[in-house]
């Protein structure tokens, strides 16, 4: 059972099945929802999903037809994404969880799309907290 909630807390999810395809999207489109160099997502059924808190905090944005995003009215977190041609499947990004996940990264996609800025393969210092002299 993986668990997960939105920033503010006011939408809650549980995915009681594994979580398939995850991959590290550099498209645009990815980018511009989260905000980062690229989102993180995996498939889950939609059967194994399931809002346990504030289903009616959600808000959904079509940007194609029959493709939706679901996020949280409330902090604007994207909770998943649903797509009209494959309704047994929802895309959930994983930085929703809580829980740790056993399943893990398959690819990087859309590099081609990445961010200018963004180097694959940098071998940047790494901290358990914020740098040193941030405050």
């Amino acid at each position: 059972m993986y668990l997960g909630k939105c920033l503010c807390g006011a939408v809650q999810i549980a995915v009681s099945g594994d979580i398939s395809d995850i991959i590290h999207c550099h498209c645009s489109l990815c980018r511009k929802n989260s905000g980062t160099a690229f989102a993180t997502n995996g498939f889950v059924n939609a059967s194994e999903f399931k809002i346990t808190v504030g289903a009616n905090n959600l808000s959904t944005f079509s940007f194609k037809p029959g493709r939706n995003r679901h996020f949280c009215r409330c902090c604007g977190s994207p909770v998943y994404s649903s797509n009209e041609q494959d309704p047994s499947r929802y895309r959930i990004r994983l930085g929703i969880l809580d829980s740790d996940i056993s399943e893990r990264p398959i690819s990087h996609n859309f590099v081609s799309s990445k961010a200018n800025w963004e180097d694959l393969d940098a071998e940047l210092p790494r901290y358990d907290a914020f740098e040193p002299g941030r405050n």
